[in-house]
């Protein structure tokens, strides 16, 4: 009998690497982490060293919640619930409970990878639960994520998942990309980063849908009111001077999208995550996008990216492609 593979010798745990139609990246067991997506050599996401930790969440999978748990405290039928805090400097539980838990593949090849992460009845959380999540690239080397939260226990399980990706485009500083968004309310926050309200962005610098430079601001905030494209998903898009792009699309299940500017990635001035999400911050508390799991039932959905990502020559005018 073969033993599971519960990681490598790397602090990440076992590297699963994916090659097809000319992209490539790598899925840590830790995590089920996206630590480099490249598509023609050009980076289209952040990356981080197979022996680091991943920095701000870079590429992890959120589980069972995304964002934030306000103090790590909410109600289950009535009875006070304490999650583990895990971001000290704000007394919250966030971005879920697989944040360091090593996924086992279940199945692997050159184009596709599908790992399992167990999340087991806890401190604040007592449920039992299993969250696969799938890359694959397709022949033109765009990634699509399926992510599936199955309800292992016997009762109902409160639930919403999302990812943590940073968007790049090669060595273009992030500060100079153009950044659009199909939302059409912010959601606000307090100095806690909790959700207090909501506010359209109609006529604010907060209104990404005709673009925006990301230029040298900070930002932390999440969207919703999304408004869809005619294939049905959402679309978020940074795209350089030149034209060249990136793109991250999701199913119209994930309802929210937190957008962060932040001056802490290592080795970066700017960098940039755009992160899908089925429930904003705090959604055990105010149930918004919240979704009650039956036993043996599933949630699942899927996002992707997807680049343009040479300059060529048509009929004597640059155009990307």
């Amino acid at each position: 009998m073969t033993a599971p593979d519960f990681g490598g010798p790397a602090a990440t745990g076992t590297q699963y690497e994916l090659r097809h139609g000319g992209a490539e990246a790598t899925i840590t067991s830790l995590a089920g982490a996206l630590r480099l997506y490249e598509v023609g050599g050009t980076a289209l996401v952040e990356s981080f060293g197979a022996d680091e930790l991943p920095p701000s969440a870079c590429g992890i999978q959120l589980s069972p919640w995304p964002n934030r748990v306000r103090d790590g405290r909410w109600e289950l039928d009535g009875a006070a619930q304490q999650l583990d805090i895990t971001e000290p400097s704000r007394g919250h539980a966030t971005h879920g409970l697989l944040r360091n838990t090593a996924f086992l593949a279940t199945a692997h090849s050159a184009r596709e990878v599908t790992l399992r992460g167990e999340i087991h009845p806890q401190h604040g959380y007592p449920f039992r639960l299993t969250h696969q999540v799938t890359y694959t690239l397709d022949d033109a080397g765009s990634l699509t994520v399926r992510q599936q939260l199955t309800n292992r226990g016997p009762r109902p399980a409160p639930a919403a998942f999302g990812a943590h990706p940073f968007l790049r485009l090669g060595e273009v500083p992030s500060e100079e990309l153009t950044l659009t968004l199909s939302a059409a309310t912010r959601i606000l926050a307090d100095e806690r980063l909790i959700p207090t309200g909501t506010r359209p962005v109609q006529d604010t610098d907060e209104d990404f849908r005709a673009g925006r430079v990301v230029g040298s601001d900070l930002l932390d905030a999440a969207f919703t009111d999304l408004d869809p494209g005619e294939d049905g998903r959402n679309h978020y898009g940074l795209v350089a001077p030149d034209g060249r792009a990136v793109e991250l699309w999701t199913d119209p299940v994930y309802g929210y999208v937190q957008v962060f500017f932040t001056d802490r990635f290592p080795g970066r001035h700017r960098a940039v995550a755009v992160e899908p999400m089925t429930a904003p911050a705090n959604a055990l508390n105010s149930g918004h996008g919240l979704v009650w799991i039956d036993p043996d039932e599933s949630l699942s959905a899927s996002w992707g990216i997807t680049g343009r990502t040479t300059v060529g020559s048509v009929d004597g005018q640059e155009t990307a492609r």
